[in-house]
């Protein structure tokens, strides 16, 4: 099975637009009490988050995990920081790559695998403005030569 793969919970489509990702880690995800039932539920946005490396550890910012409704007085507070599970190696690489201007440690995939919730993290690099346009262009003339490929089929 390979690293994303699993049951699909919530995905950042707008990281890829956004950064150029260059390489992707698989993270567990320290939860509490009824946030695992919510993430089950599907009720995560992974829009605002992001990945931070505090004191040899790798916690998750402004991800949110809405409250589950059987939860009552034992629920979580939605956008509390979330400490990311990583080995040693991949922490150290984080931190090196967390030091360099213009890289992020932007979440992309929250999927659950053998039962546990995992994370895929991503080391992403910011996009200027022409090259999400140019992203763009390539997607759009990629498309219309499907189009075209497909209109030639059907003949």
């Amino acid at each position: 099975m390979a690293r994303h793969e699993g049951n699909l919970i919530a995905q950042n489509k707008k990281a890829r637009h956004d950064y150029t990702i260059e390489d992707t880690f698989e993270a567990g995800l320290v939860l509490q009490g009824t946030e695992i039932k919510a993430i089950r539920g599907r009720r995560v946005n992974l829009k605002d988050s992001f990945a931070r490396v505090q004191n040899g550890e790798v916690f998750l910012h402004n991800m949110h995990i809405s409250h589950y409704e059987q939860g009552n007085r034992y629920n979580h507070d939605p956008l509390r920081t979330r400490k990311l599970l990583l080995h040693k190696k991949e922490i150290s690489k984080l931190i090196g790559v967390s030091k360099e201007s213009g890289y992020a440690l932007v979440p992309l995939k929250l999927y659950i695998k053998n039962g546990f919730a995992k994370l895929l993290l991503g080391i992403g690099k910011g996009k200027k403005k022409y090259d999400k346009r140019e992203d763009l262009k390539r997607k759009t003339a990629k498309r219309e030569i499907e189009k075209a490929f497909r209109e030639r089929q059907k003949m």
